[in-house]
């Protein structure tokens, strides 16, 4: 639920002088810039997560303290983070980091800026750590990877279209508050059609995020920028992308993940 949140944009549209070799080069360097912040936020995720895991399971019965489905044993630090209210904090924390981020970027010094990205994106491991109580190792990989193709595809469109995506972001923006909105329902429901709705609906909206952000990330760039103005953009960008990977990976999960039952 924490990774729904979508940061406020904080710069607006940049101008960039078009036709010399310098803005194209430029742009390259800032792009990928954006994808190396992206990607480094994605590792640190992945790590946490499955290191988080891994110290809340165990193999020998003696040191359980609760087994969940699928014969999963956990430890005292497993029982905390998963089954007592404490899971709330874990849960709730990674959106208090991203609210933060997201306002305070502007403002922040680059190191800063890059420091709490990779901070939220360790508390997103965390907070993720839990799919793999519910699903297996080997469709949770198989699921990332089908998520990496379609977002490499879908930004590699957003970033190279002429047409105008805003109007189709306007549409995908209210498309996400509906979603947050049916989540919420949801968690009091507990509807298994609702939540496959969401999840389908959800794989849209973010692949269309997807392409739209990477549009925006591109108009961002500014050949006269400073150095640190221009830092701040390339971890904002980062920022945007890694909310669309992320939500888009759950969203498939919940599709086409195979639980361990």
């Amino acid at each position: 639920m924490s990774d729904l949140n979508r940061n406020t944009y904080a710069y607006g549209t940049g101008v960039a002088r078009a036709g010399t070799a310098e803005l194209d080069q430029g742009l390259r360097a800032f792009m990928l810039g954006v994808y190396n912040h992206m990607v480094l936020g994605l590792a640190v995720t992945g790590l946490a997560a499955l290191g988080t895991f891994m110290l809340a399971v165990t193999n020998d019965p003696s040191a359980a303290v609760a087994q969940m489905r699928g014969g999963i044993m956990l430890t005292q630090f497993g029982y905390a983070i998963f089954a007592s209210p404490l899971k709330w904090v874990v849960m709730l924390a990674p959106l208090a980091a991203v609210f933060f981020l997201s306002f305070r970027i502007a403002s922040m010094q680059p190191g800063a800026a890059r420091a709490l990205f990779l901070v939220y994106a360790g508390l997103v491991g965390l907070s993720l750590s839990s799919i793999f109580l519910v699903f297996t190792g080997a469709s949770i990989v198989r699921v990332f990877f089908i998520t990496a193709a379609a977002f490499g595809a879908l930004s590699l469109y957003g970033y190279t279209t002429k047409k105008n995506l805003s109007a189709m972001g306007s549409f995908l923006v209210m498309g996400l508050f509906g979603l947050i909105i049916a989540m919420l329902v949801n968690l009091f429901l507990q509807s298994s059609a609702l939540q496959f709705a969401i999840s389908v609906v959800g794989v849209f909206v973010f692949a269309g995020l997807t392409a739209w952000d990477t549009q925006r990330i591109k108009e961002m760039y500014y050949e006269l920028d400073e150095s640190d103005v221009a830092a701040r953009k390339s971890i904002l960008g980062a920022l945007m992308l890694y909310l669309d990977f992320i939500n888009m990976f759950v969203m498939l999960l919940q599709l086409f993940g195979q639980s361990r039952e």
